[in-house]
């Protein structure tokens, strides 16, 4: 019988097949391979847009932004000052206890307009942030403005002694001053910062003009924590992925029909002991009741752009911020103990009672745990109180001290407030928002309303004396004290009221997180400070860029995407080579049919032998 060896050296190896199954196996109709050319064509067409595309370009970006947050959320180690591409930066937060320096570093920016610098908390040999504080607060200084500039020295030194000698004169330095400065009087103010506008440039070579020394308001600090807590959750940087949540923006100033999709930013709420303060990001643009509330509005909304570029809108945002002196939960406690010591003494008076009086007849207060005894009022008019621990009675006493309106769009104060998105939004509570929820009651992180509402209801209705055993027993955080234990059931009353019936978020809402760090790393007001003053560095690092010229750049990208342009041209090249080949091999095949004598036809029937036809590959 006839057959076509096949032999491909010098592999050694070979196998034959008979004449009559080659036909259907290696002699395809032309049909049969003008479609399997469309399939195989198509295919690579398709590869060729997926993979040297748009997608290249999304893929890479995606990847590049996720080494840079994951290098910022996981950042522990030591800095390394001998990086000659490594910039640093400033910041002193002048406090009205006292003041902390703040020493940050980053990267040379990598050019491309869209990102922000990549900042992060420099760290001494032993991976510790690198931070110095010192009492008492600057505003102490008041009557002596002249020693200004030696109260900040030794923090300033601290700093110089972590950061390159050589990198003094480009590192840019910011004090600023906060709630201490603000109670000062205007000439108290200049003729402190007036002092350090003078002597810091003699004895150090930092970058350092007099716009870098200011008091900056509450509403400033605010954004600027806003900033901080957002960058390092790593939400001004758009290129999202599909778990990550979406917001519709109207860009502030710019056209009413233009609308930009972006990453959702997250709200910040922020409880300390004298005040509570609400920051949030508006997306849409927002209308007002009434003239009177478009001009307290003004003040309360803050527009700024993040990014390098004035003209580019990606990175810029309407956040509301609104601070309300009062309503901490320490300063929300002396209220309500101011309030109902003054209106027991007018009752006892009016009715010739003695409530209060002694331990024998005490007030009772249902902010208090059951049969807790506290005294309250100054000393010539002491009042004595016995807890009943009923967390619903508590906040309806609770609520009048909000001190809310009937008016629209209004929250604590009855201070303007726009509405928020509840359905597609997030919210970050810190301190007294995570310590109301974690020290004792050991349900920090996601919020439950329901289940907080149970749990303090069921603390606020236990025995003091059971409360001190389980204190006692380690069984609350371990920087829980006494004093968190007796004023645990008011504040969380507190706490409540301001989150539901002051800022008006739905009993259901889901999207809170009280946390005290964020990727366990206290985020700083700071931080965004040096984010926002210098958001314009990038632009030194982007002319650079440009200066190198547009044929290195073409050059890098070509080298990447003519990998798979390569790639696609062998496979192209080998799969024509088959093709002519396989059309070589049917043009032969036919000739040699139409040659074949009748005697040979017997043969191929018969079976009869016949010489190979060698065929070499």
């Amino acid at each position: 019988m006839g057959r076509i060896s096949f032999s491909c050296l010098p592999a050694s190896w070979h196998f034959s097949l008979s004449p009559l199954v080659l036909p259907r196996l290696l002699l395809p109709s032309f049909r049969q391979l003008l479609l399997f050319g469309l399939l195989v064509g198509l295919l690579g067409l398709l590869y060729l847009v997926l993979v040297t595309g748009k997608g290249q370009d999304s893929w890479i970006r995606k990847d590049n932004y996720f080494h840079r947050h994951l290098a910022r959320v996981t950042d522990v180690e030591a800095t390394d000052t001998s990086n000659p591409n490594l910039n640093y930066g400033l910041v002193v937060d002048c406090g009205s206890s006292g003041s902390r320096v703040f020493v940050y570093c980053w990267p040379q920016h990598n050019g491309n307009p869209h990102d922000l610098l990549d900042i992060r908390q420099m760290r001494d040999q032993y991976r510790k942030p690198v931070v110095m504080k010192i009492k008492p607060g600057i505003s102490e200084l008041a009557k002596t403005p002249e020693k200004a500039s030696d109260y900040i020295h030794p923090l300033l030194s601290f700093a110089a002694q972590h950061i390159p000698k050589h990198k003094h004169q480009e590192t840019p330095l910011y004090i600023l001053c906060t709630a201490g400065m603000r109670v000062l009087s205007d000439s108290q103010q200049e003729a402190l910062l007036e002092d350090l506008r003078t002597d810091i440039p003699v004895h150090f070579n930092f970058l350092f003009s007099d716009s870098h020394v200011e008091v900056i308001s509450g509403k400033q600090e605010g954004v600027y924590a806003w900033i901080g807590i957002n960058f390092v959750l790593g939400r001004f940087n758009h290129v999202a992925s599909e778990r990550d949540a979406v917001v519709e923006v109207q860009v502030p100033g710019g056209d009413q029909q233009e609308v930009l999709v972006r990453k959702r930013t997250a709200g910040v709420l922020d409880m300390g002991g004298v005040s509570t303060q609400i920051a949030y990001e508006v997306p849409k643009t927002v209308s007002f009741a009434s003239p009177q509330q478009e001009e307290v509005a003004k003040n309360l909304l803050a527009e700024f752009n993040l990014g390098c570029d004035a003209h580019r809108t990606e990175h810029v945002y309407r956040v509301y911020v609104s601070t309300f002196l009062g309503f901490g939960g320490n300063a929300a406690r002396q209220r309500y103990e101011e309030s109902i010591v003054r209106n027991t003494l007018t009752k006892n008076t009016l009715l010739g009672q003695h409530v209060g009086e002694t331990a024998e007849s005490p007030l009772l207060d249902p902010c208090l745990p059951t049969d807790l005894q506290d005294e309250v009022g100054p000393a010539t008019q002491k009042l004595h109180l016995r807890g009943t621990g009923d967390f619903d009675h508590c906040r309806q006493l609770l609520q009048p001290f909000l001190n809310r309106t009937n008016v629209t769009h209004s929250s604590l104060n009855g201070i303007y407030q726009p509405p928020i998105d509840y359905p597609n939004s997030q919210f970050y509570g810190f301190s007294e928002f995570y310590y109301c929820t974690e020290d004792v009651l050991r349900m920090g992180g996601d919020f439950n309303s329901s289940k907080y509402s149970v749990a303090a209801k069921g603390y606020c209705a236990t025995q003091w004396r059971s409360l001190k055993e389980r204190f006692d027993s380690g069984l609350y955080a371990s920087h829980a004290d006494v004093h968190r234990l007796k004023y645990q059931c008011f504040k969380s009353a507190w706490m409540y009221e301001v989150f539901h019936s002051g800022f008006s978020f739905p009993i259901d809402y889901k999207n809170l997180r009280t946390a005290l760090l964020v990727y366990d790393k206290e985020v700083q007001w700071t931080l965004g400070a040096i984010l926002y003053r210098t958001r314009f560095l990038p632009l030194r690092d982007i002319q650079q860029e440009t200066l190198k010229g547009v044929h290195a750049h073409w050059r890098h990208s070509f080298s990447f995407v003519n990998n798979h342009y390569l790639f696609l041209a062998c496979f192209l090249v080998v799969f024509l080579s088959i093709l002519l080949y396989l059309l070589r091999l049917r043009r032969i095949h036919s000739c040699t049919t139409q040659r074949c004598t009748p005697s040979t036809v017997e043969w191929l029937e018969e079976g009869l032998g016949s010489p190979s036809l060698p065929i070499t590959l």
